[in-house]
């Protein structure tokens, strides 16, 4: 069972330290008070706080597209509902390795069931 992630979900970079700083696209549906992220909001969103600098490496500073972790039943407005299986690639380096993923969903209450 995976659960459905709110705006206070925690995302992080594969650092851990690093954060993703989430939105919420749709205003319909709120669980525990918070409402629920769909397709594309965990994309494109700020990392702050990520300890991977130096000379030649850049840090995690921007979410990827979405690789995995949007239901397939279950959508608002024809959005498809962001899980915590969300993972994704960050803008870090090297490219193309670090992910970013899910370590809170931001509720305990509703869950889908595959």
């Amino acid at each position: 069972m995976m659960k459905l992630l709110t705006v206070k979900a925690t995302l992080v970079c594969a650092h851990e330290i690093g954060r993703v700083g989430l939105e919420a696209s749709q205003s319909l549906v709120y669980v525990e008070g918070q409402p629920l992220l769909v397709d594309d909001d965990p994309e494109g969103r700020p990392i702050r706080l990520c300890p991977n600098y130096g000379v030649g490496i850049k840090p995690c500073q921007r979410t990827l597209k979405v690789k995995q972790g949007y239901s397939a039943l279950l959508r608002i407005n024809g959005k498809r509902v962001a899980l915590d299986s969300v993972r994704g690639l960050t803008d870090g380096t090297p490219p193309g390795v670090v992910e970013y993923l899910v370590r809170q969903p931001g509720q305990d209450l509703l869950e889908e069931r595959s």
